[in-house]
């Protein structure tokens, strides 16, 4: 099926996790293979299609794990547990230079798996008249796949971008792409790049 998008004014790129403290030089140990996983293969997808997606006028939302309190009190059960977390203001909570926000998009910090759990994303998103979610980030099977299914249950048409996300091992990527298939439509960048081109104007 060729992906459609019937109104990119109402449609937005989510951008989630991609910061020093998950895949830059501040991240902590990953499996073999990871970090070049992500340099090679995904980076490089996330760039054509934020470089894209502002091209043609989506808007673009940031996430990053960042703790309000310097402590991390603030965080979920779940990230306290595995000691997840980064301090507000510190580099670990910075986006990666190659996909560094505008001064005008939007960047929210969160401290649970689903991007919408401890962020005002839901508010934002419908204040700005938005109803398509197009999402690349970190990891497919944790935090994607997790917003992917709120977004969904919010009633947001949800687009993953398959190699635009990444998780620790390509078996557990897989997975969490088969997980989350039903939630949303899985395209490649080539495709979210040719559906923009075919826009009028």
């Amino acid at each position: 099926m060729v992906l459609t998008l019937e109104n990119p004014a109402r449609s937005a790129l989510l951008l989630v996790d991609l910061q020093h403290g998950t895949c830059g030089d501040d991240s902590p140990p990953r499996p073999a293979g990871f970090h070049e996983r992500f340099r090679r293969d995904v980076l490089p997808q996330l760039e054509v299609a934020l470089a894209g997606c502002r091209e043609h006028s989506l808007e673009v939302v940031h996430t990053v794990i960042a703790n309000l309190t310097a402590d991390g009190r603030d965080r979920s059960r779940d990230y306290k547990a595995c000691g997840l977390g980064f301090p507000p203001g510190s580099r670990a909570a910075e986006v990666i230079p190659e996909l560094a926000p505008t001064d005008d998009e939007v960047v929210l910090p969160k401290t649970s798996s689903s991007a919408f759990n401890s962020t005002t994303l839901d508010y934002v998103l419908r204040n700005m008249d938005i109803d398509t979610l197009v999402v690349g980030g970190l990891l497919t099977d944790q935090c994607i796949d997790h917003t992917i299914k709120d977004a969904a249950d919010l009633g947001y048409r949800v687009i993953c971008l398959r190699d635009g996300v990444l998780a620790e091992t390509p078996e557990r990527h897989a997975a969490g792409l088969l997980c989350s298939s039903g939630y949303c439509e899985q395209v490649d960048t080539a495709e979210l790049l040719a559906a923009l081109n075919r826009q009028p104007g």
